[in-house]
């Protein structure tokens, strides 16, 4: 038996949680095209957002502070190192670990990639007025953060 077209089920269409994956979906979208027209994606967004931040810091808290797996952390470090875009040293204090640095080309490749996520945020938020858009991401964000520790 075919099941006929249309919308899904009305108590799909109204649940949070699936309205939030499906809007999660159409930005990680937008955002990936974004950054992929830099060639880069979002773990080199995020760790070189971090180092301009927060500064120097070993592999590992880099890795804690952006919520990238450690495997993933050491094959994101050596592409943006071979692109120049950050340094690693070893550290003064612990010769065993690395200090990851950004460099002046990974700051201005970040500076290109902040106005490419922009772009990217207001197409994805398109429909909504700036008020509505201020409200959505302090919502997103008293949810994130109230959720945050209970699964770190």
């Amino acid at each position: 038996m075919d099941t006929p077209e249309g919308p899904p089920p009305q108590r799909l269409r109204t649940l949070p949680s699936r309205l939030t994956n499906q809007a999660a979906q159409t930005a990680n979208r937008f955002v990936d095209q974004a950054l992929g027209q830099a060639g880069v994606r979002r773990y080199h967004y995020a760790l070189l957002a971090a180092l301009e931040e927060y500064g120097p810091a070993s592999q590992a808290a880099l890795g804690r502070r952006t919520g990238i797996d450690r495997s993933d952390m050491v094959a994101t470090v050596n592409d943006l190192a071979e692109r120049q875009l950050l340094e690693r040293a070893p550290d003064p204090d612990d010769r065993r670990r690395n200090i990851i640095t950004i460099t002046a080309a990974g700051r201005s490749q970040l500076t290109h990639l902040d106005r490419l996520l922009a772009a990217a945020q207001d197409e994805f938020l398109a429909p909504l007025p700036a008020a509505d858009r201020r409200n959505l991401i302090d919502l997103l964000t008293r949810l994130v953060a109230h959720h945050g520790d209970k699964h770190a």
